[in-house]
């Protein structure tokens, strides 16, 4: 079997899926086909449990980013995103329907914690760093699409930089019989060739030139978030100072590896990727801003923390409303970013915003606490499921892990009641008695291999129900 061709093909046949699927989507954007707000809900809950108010509101937010697409006219630009605020408890699925939902848009997505940033003057990240971190993402997002589609011809380029390196340089001779030379050189050629992509030559070692790093990365510090544009002496002086390389000596296979990222970046339009990226991040990119309610002020008075607290909140503003961003690829506008904020205001409101920023975010949604109903249909309903993350890990060592519907109910209404008695956290609280439940199972797995292990209510009760009477152990342990 020739295994070089084999993968050759492979990447061709992976691409050509690619390509089609590309494709697709372009023709249904076209012709009206993509999803409609039902169709984004019914993907949002392949993942999500409940809370179909909010997953109505993305799903509504989402298809007008579509419609304006297909808007033609001056009015195109003046369509703006109405920005959600999402209110609910920690662990009830904010930031899971946001990220699903960037997911299914194929959009730049960002979550940020409004707590992390200060006000401008203060040390700390400004606010204009999620845009730039936006803008990053956009960039890996454009440059992966551009190498998958280069690289079939980027492996070709390998297989031919290998076959110069491996084919004999015969020594200089004067002009007699050229085309037998011409022939007899065809001939070797083809012969190594066969040689490696049978893999017989992967193991010779060669000799390489790979860039050498001249300079290292130098961070830059200021208070103005300037170590986020990523700037370093490098790129500043790279147009000075020549380019170097070195040799190597690896291995065929290893050389493969080497080559392969060398010759995706020469086939690459690196102007093409950034101009893509800034537009995607610009049109569709979407920023979910968790922990809002932190940046409260909580009534001290006008001083201490609180100042900060509305500082932050004011340098949003036209981060939101829409301004220009300097970043390390160019000016970016956040006019039609779509920002969705979250927070659980405990102890305090969104009307405690300030005005003009409760204006930015004009859509709200309340997101409900869960349920023990909802736990069960947490734990089996969703694709990702604990159940079913739990039973593909004891799969790994030969393990066949069963829950039967009354452990899983049983499970469940633990979370419940300690959720009730102690900090409500939401589903998270599954993973901890989850955790708890296996512990000793896991631990013991690799001695169990081929054998069956099935958890009932009454193997869950007995394993929880000391540390869930004692309110001790439940707030330490679960």
């Amino acid at each position: 079997m020739l295994v070089y061709s084999a993968l050759g093909k492979i990447s061709a046949a992976v691409y050509n899926i690619y390509e089609e699927r590309e494709t697709a989507m372009k023709n249904n954007s076209k012709s009206g086909a993509l999803l409609t707000p039902k169709e984004i809900v019914a993907e949002l809950d392949r993942y999500i449990v409940g809370q179909d108010e909010a997953k109505k509101s993305v799903a509504i937010a989402l298809r007008n980013r579509w419609r304006r697409q297909m808007v033609e006219g001056p009015i195109k630009n003046e369509i703006l995103p109405a920005n959600i605020l999402m209110i609910g408890p920690t662990g009830v699925g904010k930031t899971e329907i946001s990220r699903r939902l960037a997911a299914l848009a194929g959009a730049p997505f960002v979550k940020v914690e409004a707590s992390k940033f200060t006000e401008v003057g203060y040390v700390g990240r400004d606010v204009e760093s999620m845009i730039r971190d936006l803008v990053d993402i956009a960039v890996a997002q454009v440059r992966d699409e551009h190498e998958k589609e280069v690289r079939v011809q980027a492996m070709k380029n390998v297989e031919e930089r290998l076959l110069d390196l491996l084919t004999p340089k015969r020594p200089k001779r004067r002009e007699t019989e050229p085309e037998r030379d011409k022939e007899r050189t065809d001939r070797i050629r083809k012969k190594i060739e066969s040689q490696l992509d049978s893999g017989l030559l992967d193991d010779r070692k060669i000799e390489i030139e790979v860039p050498e790093s001249i300079m290292p990365t130098v961070e830059i510090f200021s208070p103005m978030g300037m170590e986020e544009m990523g700037l370093n002496i490098s790129e500043m002086f790279e147009g000075m100072i020549p380019k170097r390389t070195k040799s190597r000596t690896v291995t065929v296979s290893e050389a493969r590896k080497i080559l392969l990222p060398m010759e995706i970046n020469n086939l690459i339009d690196h102007d093409k990727i950034i101009d893509s990226a800034l537009a995607r991040a610009q049109e569709t990119g979407i920023i979910f801003i968790d922990e809002i309610d932190k940046i409260v002020a909580r009534g001290s008075g006008g001083a201490g923390p609180d100042v900060s607290r509305e500082g932050v909140q004011r340098d949003l503003l036209p981060v939101i409303e829409g301004c220009n961003v300097a970043t390390k690829y160019g000016m970016v506008r956040t006019d039609h970013i779509l920002f969705i904020g979250a927070g659980a205001f405990h102890g305090t409101s969104p009307s405690d915003l300030i005005p003009e920023l409760q204006g930015r975010l004009p859509i709200r949604v309340e997101l409900n606490s869960l349920t023990a109903k909802d736990f069960i249909r947490i734990l089996v309903e969703p694709e990702n499921s604990l159940i079913k993350q739990y039973e593909a890990l004891m799969s790994a060592e030969g393990v066949r892990l069963k829950f039967s519907d009354g452990a899983i109910k049983e499970i469940a209404n633990i979370a419940d009641k300690v959720n009730a008695s102690a900090e409500n956290i939401g589903a998270r609280r599954l993973h901890t008695v989850m955790t708890t439940l296996l512990e000793d199972i896991m631990f013991e797995a690799p001695e169990k291999t081929g054998k069956e292990i099935k958890l009932t209510q009454t193997t869950v009760r007995t394993k929880l129900k000391d540390i869930v009477a004692d309110e001790d152990l439940t707030k330490y342990i679960l």
